[in-house]
């Protein structure tokens, strides 16, 4: 749904920041804007639209690491992150840069943060630097005690060990 009025855009900007101060996700305030989910290219990354009109832009989802495309389980990831988002407008808490200058961001459907959900129902690993713990590695812990999605298989081979092993999947 395309809200063409700006004044309204901001009421709904206001409201969606409100109800997520309620929630636990006060940080949006500084940095969040409202956006269509206009394609999702694997599991942990997706093309947005801002609501306000501005330029589309991708993002790479901030704590997470989904298998990669042409691994076993990377369809069915894009296709749950699709599921939930694609066409849907989302909040996104923009956090950073990557080392390969992608935009991370958090993505919030309504109260919910689509990476927990992706990480609790096991189609993405909580990200971790050098060892330390993720964001989201309760959420991988309770998947991997339930045997839940990619976590049904006992050793999944996380996404980059994949690319170290077989290199970037090409042509997907």
């Amino acid at each position: 749904m395309r809200i063409p009025n700006p004044a309204c855009q901001a009421g709904l900007l206001a409201c969606a920041v409100a109800a997520l101060f309620a929630f636990g996700a006060p940080s949006l305030a500084q940095t969040g804007y409202l956006a269509e989910v206009i394609h999702v290219h694997d599991g942990d990354s997706l093309w947005v639209q801002p609501l306000d009109g501005g330029r589309r832009q991708r993002l790479r989802l901030d704590g997470i690491d989904a298998p990669e495309i042409c691994q076993v389980d990377g369809r069915e990831a894009r296709d749950r992150l699709a599921g939930m988002v694609l066409r849907r407008q989302v909040l996104v808490e923009v956090t950073g840069q990557d080392r390969y200058r992608r935009t991370l961001a958090r993505v919030w459907l309504g109260s919910e943060d689509v990476q927990a959900v992706l990480v609790t129902e096991g189609w993405a690993w909580s990200y971790r630097v050098r060892g330390q713990p993720g964001s989201y590695d309760r959420e991988e812990a309770q998947a991997r005690r339930q045997g839940r999605g990619l976590f049904a298989v006992p050793h999944a081979e996380h996404p980059a060990d994949f690319r170290r092993r077989h290199g970037p999947c090409l042509n997907e």
